[in-house]
C-alpha cells in the first residue's frame, strides 16, 4: 500500500541544477534549445536561448498562498496539489498562453491529459478534477537536447485513492526551435492498465475530457475548427485559437493538430470561450475507451504556436500533412 502526501510541497524556486545540451556545428548560442530541471520543485523547463518555451510540472505543485481562501466554498475540494501538466506554455514573444490556479475552476492546470470519468472495479474517479484518482510521478524521467530540439520523457502512475496503482502513463514532450512557421511542440501519451481494466470517458460521455487546454485571458479571441467530411481521404482536421494575450501587442495563434492514428480521429472539438478553453476531446461521444493490460492507448498531438495576422487554409493543410508524414518540410 502506498500513500502519497502531496501537501508536503515546497515553494517553487528558480534554481536549475541540471542542463543537458548538445549543440550542432555552428549553432548560435541564442538559438539553441535547452532543457533544465530544478530538483527542488521538480519543474523541467525548456528554453530556446534565453526565451522560455514551456515548463513541465512533473512533481507536486501546491496551491499558492491564500489561493484556497479565494475559491468558493463548494469548489475548494478541487483546489488540490497537482502534478504532471504543462504550465506555463509560452508564445514566441514570451507571452503566457496557459493558466493555472483559476478561481472559477481551481483544478484547471494549463495543458493536462485527464478524464472526468475513470471507472475501475465498478467505481468512478475523476482524474480531471482530482477526485479519487491521481497521476503520481514515479521518478522515472529523462530529458535531453540536441540543440535543435529538446525532449522530456516521463513516467507517471495513476493511483486509486492514492493507494492502488491502476494505470502506467508515459508522456513525451518534444519542443523544436522556432522557425519561419513558428514553433512546434509534439505531445505523445501512452496509457496502459496495470491489472484490471480501466474505462475512460468524457463528462457524461459527451462533454469534455482528453487533452485539456485552459488558456490565459485573451482579447479579440477567435476560435477556428476544421474537419473534413467522413468521406474525405485523407481526412484533415485542426483547431486554432487566435487573440492578444495579457502583456502582448500582436495576436498569437495556438493551434492543435492530431495524428490520424489516434483512435476516434478526429476528436470532437470542445470549446468554452468564456473561460477560455478548447480541446480535441477523446473518446468519441457516447463511448468509453477501455484500457487493458498489455495494450497501450497511444494519443499524439502537435501544438503550433506563431504570431501572424492569420493563417490561410493552405498553410493549415500543409502543416497537417507534414505532421502526419504525408509531406516533407
Amino acid at each position: 500500500m502506498r500513500r502519497f502526501r502531496p501537501c508536503h510541497c515546497h515553494t517553487v524556486t528558480a534554481v536549475a541544477i541540471l542542463t543537458t545540451v548538445c549543440l550542432g556545428p555552428g549553432m548560435a548560442e541564442e538559438s539553441k534549445m535547452q532543457v533544465t530541471r530544478d530538483l527542488y520543485s521538480g519543474k523541467i523547463v525548456i528554453t530556446q536561448g534565453d526565451t522560455p518555451v514551456l515548463a513541465y510540472n512533473y512533481q507536486f505543485v501546491c496551491p499558492p498562498e491564500g489561493f484556497v481562501d479565494s475559491v468558493a466554498q463548494g469548489n475548494r475540494i478541487y483546489a488540490r496539489a497537482r502534478s504532471n501538466y504543462i504550465h506555463p506554455l509560452y508564445g514566441t514573444n514570451g507571452e503566457e498562453l496557459t493558466l493555472d490556479w483559476s478561481n472559477d475552476h481551481p483544478h484547471h492546470r494549463g495543458i493536462y491529459w485527464a478524464w472526468p470519468e475513470v471507472d475501475w472495479r465498478g467505481e468512478r474517479g475523476d482524474l480531471h478534477a482530482l477526485q479519487r484518482v491521481w497521476a503520481r510521478p514515479t521518478g522515472n524521467v529523462s530529458f535531453e537536447s540536441d540543440g535543435s530540439s529538446a525532449v522530456i520523457v516521463a513516467e507517471n502512475r495513476w493511483f486509486w485513492e492514492d493507494e492502488t496503482p491502476i494505470v502506467r502513463e508515459m508522456t513525451t514532450i518534444r519542443a523544436y526551435q522556432q522557425g519561419n512557421h513558428g514553433r512546434f511542440i509534439d505531445l505523445t501519451y501512452s496509457f496502459e492498465a496495470l491489472e484490471d481494466d480501466v474505462a475512460l470517458a468524457r463528462r457524461g460521455t459527451n462533454a469534455y475530457g482528453g487533452l485539456n487546454i485552459r488558456m490565459s485571458p485573451i482579447t479579440d479571441m477567435q476560435l477556428i475548427h476544421h474537419a473534413d467530411p467522413v468521406s474525405a481521404s485523407p481526412r484533415r482536421a485542426w483547431s486554432d485559437s487566435w487573440g492578444i494575450r495579457q502583456g502582448g501587442k500582436t495576436p498569437v495563434g495556438f493551434a492543435v493538430l492530431e495524428k490520424v492514428t489516434n483512435p476516434d480521429y478526429p476528436g470532437d472539438w470542445v470549446e468554452y470561450p468564456e473561460l477560455p478553453w478548447f480541446q480535441p476531446a477523446f473518446p468519441a461521444a457516447g463511448t468509453r475507451h477501455v484500457l487493458k493490460k498489455g495494450t497501450p492507448l497511444v494519443l499524439q498531438y502537435r501544438l503550433w504556436i506563431r504570431q501572424r495576422k492569420g493563417t490561410p487554409e493552405a498553410e493549415y493543410e500543409k502543416q497537417w500533412r507534414i505532421y502526419n508524414n504525408l509531406d516533407k518540410e
